[in-house]
C-alpha cells in the first residue's frame, strides 16, 4: 500500500499566520505596515483599556486597539498573561510566527507558543539598552547612534538571539521625539524584513546570540524604566550633560528642577529644550538673564533655557517666561 508524502506548505506572506502583540503608538508604526502590506495577521494583543479623567470613569484604548478595530482585526485583552481563558483563545489562533513591539513581558507558555516563535522588535542596538526606555537613555546619555533590533524571546528580557539590527543617527540637538519617530519608521521596516527573511528561509532564519557581540570589559547600558524622580536635574553636572539629560526626557515625560525665589517659595519647572553656553560666571543653580535669555549656570558651563513650563502653566518659550516675571535673577534652581 502506498503512503503519500506529507504535503509541506511553502510559506508566504498570505499564509503565514502572525498574531502581534503591542500597546503604544510606537508598535502601531509596524502594525500599520503589516496590514498595509498584506501580511495576514489574525489578532492582536494589547493592553486592557486604561481608566482616565478625574475619577477614572472613562476607559481609554490603547493605540493599537484603536488601529486593530479600525481595520477589523480581533483583538485580545488579558489582565494576566498566564491566564487560562487568554492562552487558549490565543492558542485558537494558531499562529506561526507572533511579533512583539513596545509590550510586556512575555511568559515562556506565551512566547513558545507559535512553531516559528516570537520575535520581539527594540528601539536600540542590543545587547546595549537592554530595558524599558531605551530611546530616552541613549539620548541621555549622550550617544550619537542608536537603531532596531528584532530578536527572539528567551526566558530573560531583551536577551534573545539576534536577527537583524539597523542603526540610526542621533543628531545633536534632537530630542526623544525626533529619534522616536525615526525609530517607528525603521522599526517597521526592519520588521518587515525580518518576517520576509523567516518567509524566504521557510521557517528558518540565522540568528546570534548576543554573548558573542558582548566584548570583554565592555559596560553594557542599561535602559530601566522612567519615574518622576529619575527625571530631577542635577546641576552639578556639566551643561553638555544636562543638555543631554533634558533632551533624553523632552516633550515626556520632561526634565524637571524646583524654581526657588529668595524667601524660600519653590514651584516645579519642567525644561523642555536647551542651548549649552560657555559661561563660567556664576554658581552652579544661578539664574542670568542676558540680552532677554534665561541661563542657568551648571557644574560646569551654562544652559540657555530655550522652552520650559512652570506647575500648573502651560508650556512656553524661556524668553516669553523672562518677560513675564520679575526679579527672576533673585530665584535660582536646586
Amino acid at each position: 500500500m502506498n503512503h503519500s508524502e506529507p504535503v509541506i506548505m511553502t510559506l508566504n506572506k498570505e499564509n503565514l499566520r502572525i498574531v502581534f502583540m503591542g500597546t503604544p503608538e510606537f508598535a502601531v508604526g509596524t502594525l500599520q505596515r503589516l496590514i498595509e502590506e498584506k501580511y495576514n495577521v489574525v489578532a492582536v494583543v494589547t493592553q486592557p483599556d486604561k481608566p482616565v479623567g478625574r475619577h477614572g470613569s472613562v476607559l481609554q484604548q490603547s493605540d493599537v486597539k484603536q488601529y486593530a478595530m479600525a481595520h477589523d482585526i480581533p483583538v485580545l485583552q488579558p489582565e494576566k498573561m498566564k491566564d487560562e481563558t487568554f492562552v487558549e483563545e490565543l492558542r485558537g489562533y494558531q499562529a506561526d510566527l507572533q511579533v512583539v513591539v513596545a509590550f510586556r513581558m512575555l511568559p515562556e507558555i506565551v512566547w513558545s507558543m507559535p512553531r516559528l516563535g516570537t520575535f520581539n522588535v527594540h528601539a536600540a542596538l542590543l545587547p546595549q539598552y537592554r530595558g524599558a526606555a531605551p530611546i530616552n537613555w541613549a539620548v541621555i546619555n549622550g550617544e550619537k547612534q542608536t537603531g532596531v533590533t528584532t530578536f527572539f524571546l528567551d526566558k530573560d528580557i531583551d536577551t534573545g538571539r539576534i536577527i537583524m539590527q539597523k542603526p540610526f543617527p542621533i543628531g545633536e540637538e534632537d530630542n526623544v521625539e525626533v529619534v522616536y519617530d525615526g525609530l517607528m519608521k525603521l522599526g517597521a521596516d526592519v520588521c518587515i524584513e525580518t518576517i520576509d527573511k523567516i518567509i524566504a528561509g521557510n521557517g528558518q532564519v540565522e540568528s546570534l546570540s548576543q554573548e558573542q557581540m558582548i566584548d570583554t570589559g565592555k559596560q553594557l547600558k542599561q535602559a530601566p524604566k522612567i519615574f518622576k524622580e529619575t527625571c530631577v536635574i542635577d546641576w552639578d553636572q556639566p551643561a553638555q550633560q544636562i543638555h543631554d539629560f533634558i533632551r533624553g526626557l523632552s516633550p515626556y515625560p520632561g526634565a524637571w528642577t524646583q524654581l526657588t525665589d529668595g524667601e524660600g517659595g519653590k514651584q516645579v519647572l519642567k525644561i523642555f529644550d536647551s542651548r549649552v553656553v560657555d559661561d563660567q560666571d556664576q554658581d552652579r543653580g544661578n539664574i542670568k538673564i542676558e540680552k532677554g535669555n534665561m541661563i542657568i549656570a551648571a557644574g560646569k558651563g551654562a544652559l540657555c533655557i530655550q522652552e520650559l513650563q512652570l506647575a500648573g502653566k502651560k508650556r512656553m518659550s524661556a524668553r516669553d517666561f523672562v518677560n513675564g516675571m520679575h526679579n527672576l535673577e533673585n530665584f535660582h534652581v536646586e
